[in-house]
Order: C-alpha cells, then structure tokens, then sequence
C-alpha cells in the first residue's frame, strides 16, 4: 500500500475481486475530488495557471459530469517550443516543500515517526525517479516521468494485466518487447514482478536479434509471447520455417501497434502449425501519457461469424482513472457505448499528470459499464475498434490522389491475405516532385507457398472491391527484404505506412 497520500490510505492497492465489489462511480467521484484539491491544484504548475486563469473552482468538481468545467488538454500542450523547450516540465507534480510540512497529516506523522523517516516517505511519494518516453512517430518525443508512487501504480496495473490475461503464476512467458525507456516493456517487466510470474524480457529484435529470441523460446518453452504484433509475427514465422515444434505456447499477448483480425488469425495459424492447441492473442490498449495499459481477457477462443476472433474490450481500472468518449468535432460527452473519441483523466498518480487529455484515439463502441460476458468482470470496458485517425501526419486517414483515405482499412485489407508475408504501403510524389501527383506504391513479399503474380493480381482486385484507390505500382521483394524496409528488427515500431512525399 502506498504510504504518502491520502487518496491510497482510503482506497489502497485493491485486487480485481476488491474491486468488483465496490461502488465504482462513487469512488471515481471521490478520487478525483480528492487528487484535484489536494495534489493537482496545490502542486501542478500547468493546471494551477489554468484554473487560476479561467477561474475554475476545483472544489465545485464533484463527479466525472463536473469534467466538464476542465478545458481539454491535447499532444500540443505537452510539445516544447522556441519559448519553452522544456514545456513537459510543467505537467510534473512539483510540491512546495514548505506547503507540505504544514499538512495536518505530515505533522502528525512527523510527530509519530520522526521528521527524517516524513521526508524520506515524501521523497518517494513525490521525486521523479524513472521516465519514459513517446516514440516521436508524429511529432517530437514528450519524456513521462514517475515517482516511486506511479511505479508502484504500474506494478498494479500489470498486475491487473496479467491476471486479466488470466496467466497463471506457474507458466512462463517471453517479453519481447525493444527494451527502451517505452510504457510496453516497463508494464511488462515490472508486472510480471509484481504478480509473481516468470517471464524472460529479450528486449525484442535490437538486444539478442530473431534467432536470439527463437533460441529463449525453444529453451524456455513458454505459455504466453508478448510483443509488437510485427515482431512476434515475424519470430513465429521464421520459427515455423525452421520447422519448430513449439506445443506449450497457449497465449499471444500483443502491444504497441493495432492487432487486426487478418495478423490474429495469421498468428493462430502460426502456432497450431508447431503444434500448439487452442491459442488465445489477447491485444492491450495504452498510451504513454496514462503509464499504464489495459487489456482484453481470453475471448479470442470463441469465434465469431466468418472465424472472427471475438475482443472483451479493454478492461479498465476505475480507480487509477477516468475515461470520457467525446464528440471529436464538437467535443460534447456521448453517451454509454456510442462512438467517439477517448479522453484520459488521471485521478491517482504524482509525477507527470494530464487531465481531460485528448488521446487523438477513436473507438467505434466507446465505453460500457456492463459485466464482460467471458470473464464477468463489473469494471468498465472500452469496446470496439480503436484507430488513430488524427496522426500529425495523416498516415492513418489522408489524402492521396485527391481521395480521402482510412489507412486502419488498407492494413486489414492486406493483413487479411494469408499469402502475403510481409508488406508496406508508400506515398509518394510522381518523379519526387512537389507539384507532382501522388503515388501510392505496395510493397510485399509473398509467403514461400503463393504464386507472386497471381497473388498481385488477386491483391489489386481486392482494392478495387474494397477500396477508392489502388497502388500505382506493387513491387515484389524477398521476405528478408521486407524485413529490412519496415525495421521489424531495429525500429521501435515497424513502418507500416510511410509518406515519402517531399515537402515543399
């Protein structure tokens, strides 16, 4: 249990059946009416000017509906700039020392167990000690950091993640996330501390390369693999060139990337041809600015229509925070499981905080308050399919060739075709040229068994069908160089979709 706030001596540490049993809307309420008066107004140098600004009230927020009152905070206010190149520095918890020994309760405790032993807690309870980072795909890396509080919050939640997953302590697991200061590796490693299960962490491609990473599996024989759908795919794949017989692994735990239908039931495939049974690819859903994430429970065994593999959505913890789905145009709540935009409001945490942050992430079900029909679990879920429509640069929905275009579609499109082994999807301009007209170029690489030119022929029919544009070119390639063109090995995350077209 945490020992420095007030919000964790009322609710503490709880498990998934503690929280099941409790009122979690009313825990909400009171957590945030708690963390704004007592840690975000007080301490956080950002929203203090905000509220002080707009003449906001903090103690007039009394639920989620008085969120309303928090103006949004978006990617562009986390962003440094000429006049503030340290901009993050303003969404850190900075307490004023002296405003701390005065609290009621530091006294007391000062008085119970000695000033040394109060500063000590306090030090952990607030001084960044760990950090992680954005990737910088969209625009420039933002640093998150965390006191000894937030990395016992992400304990927890990986904690959670796991028993979600429904791993059990004595199973063994692979991370092959890249080992970097990114949210994906941490929540694994120090989850998998905390819930008391063994899993090896390879560092992905970058540390110990594919054969690395095969080499632990075949030695290990873990139950579950985690990691960027891309790597793990191309790991199983190879594998299974290899001709690896790899019976134990029941679970594919996949994080970093969207995990489309088309890449799970290629990854099934993958691991019932080395001999493994029912295979369970569970996805997780989180974002550096919440340090944490959250995660589906085993559904993708009961298949749906047309051998769809059914999501529990993302089973989240109303007690670390609180999700609103939004309007993207007009910004206005929607209600109960209907479509919009996700916004994040930390309501437990020190460090780097945001409140009503715009996460740019659209969710075709939005979020419900409904028991999850495969495990029963009471907290609420994200549902649906979540896409990442407002990208800086448009790489998931853009124009090109005048057509307005949903990328998310194209990646399941080309994900769909088991005969493809590896793909990219490029945007140029014709002849390199600015004023010139665009391009859009298919790269990929065939699965040893397909026939390249009927398959180039099947993949342009199927984006003429399904699709209002279709490739200028498609260029064949060998799967090793395939895997050198989207970095499967040596970038964070895999490029998937790449604008090469020159600026003007």
């Amino acid at each position: 249990m945490h020992t420095g706030g007030d919000a964790c001596a009322t609710f503490g540490f709880m498990t998934w059946a503690e929280l099941q049993r409790q009122d979690l809307r009313k825990i909400q309420a009171e957590q945030l009416y708690r963390f704004l008066n007592e840690t975000v107004y007080p301490f956080h140098p950002f929203y203090r000017r905000m509220f002080d600004e707009q003449k906001i009230d903090v103690r007039k927020i009394k639920s989620v509906a008085d969120l309303k009152a928090i103006p949004f905070t978006s990617k562009k206010d986390l962003l440094p700039t000429d006049e503030n190149p340290q901009k993050f520095r303003e969404f850190v918890i900075t307490p004023d020392p002296a405003a701390l020994r005065k609290r009621a309760r530091t006294i007391v405790r000062a008085v119970l167990h000695g000033r040394e032993f109060v500063r000590r807690e306090l030090e952990k309870e607030f001084r960044p000690i760990f950090m992680t980072a954005t990737t910088g795909r969209s625009s420039a890396p933002v640093a998150f950091f965390y006191s000894d509080y937030d990395l016992k919050n992400l304990r927890t939640a990986g904690e959670r993640l796991i028993e979600t997953f429904e791993v059990a302590t004595e199973q063994r697991g692979v991370n092959m996330f890249p080992f970097a200061p990114h949210l994906a590796f941490w929540q694994v490693a120090l989850g998998a501390m905390e819930y008391g299960v063994l899993i090896v962490s390879t560092g992905g491609g970058k540390v110990m390369g594919t054969e690395g990473n095969i080499a632990i599996i075949d030695r290990i024989k873990p139950h579950a693999i985690v990691g960027i759908p891309s790597f793990v795919y191309h790991v199983l794949r190879l594998a299974s060139e290899e001709g690896k017989q790899w019976p134990h692994i029941s679970k594919i735990i996949l994080g970093g990337e969207k995990a489309p239908q088309g890449m799970r039931r290629k990854l099934v495939e993958l691991c019932q041809k080395m001999g493994a049974g029912d295979v369970s690819v569970l996805s997780t859903y989180g974002f550096t600015e919440a340090r944490m994430a959250w995660g589906e429970c085993p559904a993708s065994l009961r298949k749906g229509e047309n051998g769809a593999i059914h999501s529990s959505g993302f089973h989240l913890y109303p007690d670390k925070e609180i999700f609103e789905v939004v309007n993207p145009e007009t910004g206005e709540c929607v209600g109960e499981g209907e479509s919009g935009e996700l916004v994040y409001t930390c309501i437990d945490g020190r460090g780097s905080v945001v409140l009503r942050y715009r996460t740019g992430d659209f969710v075709d079900g939005g979020v419900t308050w409904g028991p999850c029909p495969f495990c029963q679990r009471t907290v609420p879920r994200i549902i649906g399919g979540i896409s990442r429509a407002s990208n800086v640069k448009g790489l998931n929905l853009s124009k090109v060739k005048g057509t307005l275009v949903n990328f998310n579609d194209l990646q399941s499109l080309l994900d769909d075709v088991a005969e493809i082994a590896e793909w990219q999807l490029e945007i140029r301009k014709r002849n390199d040229d600015p004023l010139d007209v665009d391009e859009l170029v298919l790269h990929f690489a065939p699965s040893d068994s397909a026939n390249a030119k009927a398959l180039e022929q099947r993949i342009r029919t199927l984006f003429a069908q399904r699709s209002e544009v279709t490739p200028n070119r498609i260029e064949t390639h060998t799967v090793g160089d395939m895997v050198k063109r989207i970095g499967v090995e040596t970038q964070l995350k895999e490029k998937r979709i790449v604008d090469n077209r020159p600026k003007e």
